[in-house]
């Protein structure tokens, strides 16, 4: 930065000097001073020495800005990044230091994307080789289950056979988590959705299951088309994760609401069983983890991948339970007609997230 400085300020300071020397000379050699009083020249000196001062002020001034530009570049290029961007950073005309620890920092970002990268492919590798044994594991339970077995060991195919549900959408989930990677770019599949037709013909799909727990399960959407651009595999994923999560942990829930609404495009999950406490619901999206209360086996990996699918989809969620609500209400507000918004709109959200 010295050398640079100096390379920047030499020549104008010089040029500054010998513009000093040459009004001397002038002075001095080209103007009658005979009638000048002592004090004219005095004023004449600090006048010119002022403006001298002065023009080289403005010269140190402009010099440094314009070294430091490139440096404020490569601090806003720091500052806009995410925590998944990884990529190289390109910032010209850097001094010879900075231009250095951009060259090392680079190094280090490629160093930490292939280490994220192989632990990418290694849960997507395991989860498909696992996926096989335990298909194999449940139809066996299944075929067992179809005979005549004694109480204790039809107790133990139940159990095996749950358990292998259990892996097998632990490993279906793990290979979304891989999928929904933004570095792997998931909006490159995303197609043009009418979110509430497509949230109707999704949520049928749970029908089923909520009657046989005697939830009574509702829809509230629009009449008309709200259209956002998504991936309908991993959407579709995301709404499962919430139906299910409410169907398993909400004790004494007796409905769930699906709502959609046009302006922002939302997607809400509610229901009235006994709600999430304050201590954990700023936990509840983190992978693995699962509340202390929590009456169902499972992997802990349901919101951790809903927040992950809404992050892909440059969308927004937020949770609501007590005490403001008795039960939970998770909201996805999605970007709409804004392909590849991504990260940044996530960013400028999460200030607002409760």
């Amino acid at each position: 930065m010295a050398r640079l400085l100096i390379l920047r300020l030499l020549p104008p300071i010089i040029a500054l000097v010998l513009l000093d020397q040459a009004v001397t000379w002038v002075v001095s050699y080209k103007l009658d001073t005979d009638e000048w009083q002592r004090e004219d020249i005095f004023w004449l000196m600090v006048a010119g020495q002022a403006l001298l001062i002065g023009l080289l002020v403005w010269v140190v001034i402009r010099a440094v800005h314009r070294s430091m530009a490139s440096v404020e570049k490569l601090s806003e290029q720091i500052a806009q990044r995410s925590a998944q961007d990884l990529g190289r950073m390109e910032v010209h005309d850097l001094p010879t230091e900075f231009d250095q620890l951009l060259t090392h920092t680079n190094a280090l970002f490629a160093r930490l994307n292939d280490t994220f990268e192989a632990q990418r492919r290694f849960v997507g590798h395991a989860a498909h080789q696992l996926k096989t044994p335990l298909t194999g594991l449940k139809l066996e339970s299944e075929l067992m289950l179809a005979q005549p077995l004694t109480p204790d060991i039809r107790e133990r195919a139940e159990r095996i056979k749950n358990v292998t549900d259990r892996m097998i959408r632990l490993g279906t989930q793990l290979l979304l988590l891989a999928r929904v990677d933004p570095e792997g770019r998931p909006q490159d599949h995303f197609v043009l959705l009418d979110l509430s037709e497509w949230t109707r013909t999704c949520g049928a799909e749970w029908l089923e299951r909520a009657q046989a727990c005697h939830i009574d399960l509702q829809l509230e959407a629009p009449e008309h088309p709200v259209w956002i651009e998504g991936d309908p595999i991993l959407l579709r994923e995301l709404l499962g994760n919430l139906i299910d999560n409410s169907i398993r942990y909400a004790k004494g829930a007796k409905r769930i609401r699906l709502i959609v609404t046009e302006t922002p495009p939302t997607l809400s999950v509610e229901d009235d069983g006994c709600g999430i406490s304050l201590a954990d619901q700023s936990r509840v999206f983190d992978a693995f983890y699962r509340a202390s209360d929590a009456l169902e086996g499972g992997s802990g990996l349901g919101l951790a991948l809903v927040r992950e699918i809404a992050r892909a989809h440059g969308a927004w969620w937020n949770l609501v339970s007590v005490p403001l609500l008795s039960g939970v209400k998770i909201t996805v507000l999605f970007p709409g007609l804004r392909k590849g918004a991504q990260l940044n709109r996530l960013e400028r959200l999460s200030q607002f997230q409760i």
